[in-house]
């Protein structure tokens, strides 16, 4: 350590003092001569280095106070407000910033999902492709390639074993996920196949179109078996009910429909959305108690039972139905564009949503009231899933990207 030639004036000043009110006589003269000191120390020296030494040790004990607060701190801003230890897992949700920013596509993301058994994600793309990536670590697994139009919806079966993809080309792939085969090319649409999902059985696949139909193929023989048909319009998107019996369909007509998978019925017809419906979720058994409990005042007859479905509209809202009675129980209020996906929070209290107006919504059932909004992407939101047992969620959107959001 250098000191300037003052501060060195100033130090043996202090020094001299130390040794003269402590009687180190001897020390101090020789000191002062090897110093060159002149006559008497001035009054302000006396006791500074006792002063200065001990502010020393003071300070740096404060400093090291203030550093570990400020570390205390930190762990508690990065976790959350209350910190992410007080909360239990049913409570987690995505929280800025993402844990991954993912490219690739080389046009919009239409679809993002998750294996229901490893820890990859799959996106589906309006340039044709279906990618594969590693949620845990960002990586880019691989590439499958057989559609010639855009890839409108992807979903796996429940082993996570087969994977079907449709398309703007009117056909559904079927692909063996173990070896990344295209094994079947289902083709009967007339029009944009623009939602795919699996019976929970995992024999049966359900499409819908633009053609204003719903089909329902048998794997074994890639054959449409039933087509249902009421909509009257594009429909938008299909999804069964957890045990298979019921499909809800969502279309440009404004109406979402429920259909009984054995008769083909149509069970009901919800309206009341005053634009085109994009996207419906069931909701699991863990969320009837916030929903009913959400639906309160005006629930005079008890609990319901369900079962409750969630769609979501270019109207902006997102709205909850009781099935067995086609009543809107109540809307999610809050977006500021399209609302374009929606999934409900493994442990029910919660939904999520995806939006044209570039953010992902966290609304709180019982509150009916949104919780956090995410900043999520550079353009609009179009496809975002929830994973049923990691503290996940993926987004995917126009900007090309697809992103990885850590719940806590």
């Amino acid at each position: 350590m250098v000191l300037s030639q003052r501060q060195r004036e100033e130090l043996n000043k202090a020094i001299a003092d130390y040794l003269c009110s402590n009687g180190y006589m001897d020390a101090l003269e020789s000191f002062k001569k090897e110093t060159d000191m002149p006559g008497e120390i001035e009054k302000k020296y006396s006791g500074l280095l006792e002063k200065k030494w001990t502010s020393v040790i003071r300070l740096q004990k404060k400093v090291m106070d203030l550093e570990t607060k400020l570390a205390e701190t930190e762990k508690e801003y990065i976790a959350g407000a209350p910190t992410r230890d007080k909360r239990s897992p049913t409570e987690w949700i995505p929280r800025p910033p993402e844990k991954y920013c993912l490219s690739g596509h080389r046009a919009p993301v239409t679809k993002v999902i998750f294996h229901p058994v490893f820890s990859i994600m799959v996106s589906s793309s309006e340039d044709a492709t279906i990618k594969v990536w590693d949620y845990e670590t960002g990586d880019y697994e691989r590439t499958l390639k057989g559609h010639t139009d855009s890839v409108q919806d992807i979903a796996f079966d429940h082993t996570g074993k087969m994977l079907v993809s449709c398309s703007a080309d009117m056909t559904l792939k079927l692909w063996d996920f173990q070896g990344y085969e295209c094994v079947k090319t289902m083709r009967g649409h007339d029009h944009n196949v623009s939602s795919v999902t699996f019976l929970p059985s995992g024999d049966f696949i359900l499409s819908s179109s633009r053609d204003k139909t719903i089909k329902m193929w048998e794997i074994a023989t890639g054959y449409c078996v039933k087509t249902f048909t009421g909509h009257r319009e594009w429909v938008r998107m299909v999804r069964v009910n957890q045990d298979g019996s019921l499909i809800a369909s969502c279309s440009n007509d404004q109406t979402v429909r429920v259909w009984v998978v054995a008769t083909k019925e149509c069970k009901a017809e919800l309206r009341e959305h005053d634009h085109v419906v994009e996207c419906v979720a069931w909701a699991p058994e863990t969320a009837h108690a916030a929903i009913n409990e959400a639906a309160g005042a005006d629930n005079k007859k008890g609990n319901r039972s369900g079962p409750f479905l969630i769609s979501g509209s270019r109207d902006k809202t997102l709205k909850l139905w009781d099935v067995s009675t086609g009543m809107c129980l109540f809307s999610l209020i809050g977006h500021d564009n399209w609302v374009r996906g929606v999934v409900f929070h493994p442990g029910g209290k919660f939904i999520v949503s995806a939006s044209d107006d570039k953010t992902l919504r966290v609304w709180d059932i019982k509150n009916k009231r949104c919780q956090k909004t995410l900043e999520a992407h550079h353009h609009f939101c179009t496809s975002l899933d929830f994973h049923k047992s990691a503290p996940f969620v993926i987004s995917g959107s126009v900007d090309q990207t697809v992103k990885v959001w850590e719940c806590r």
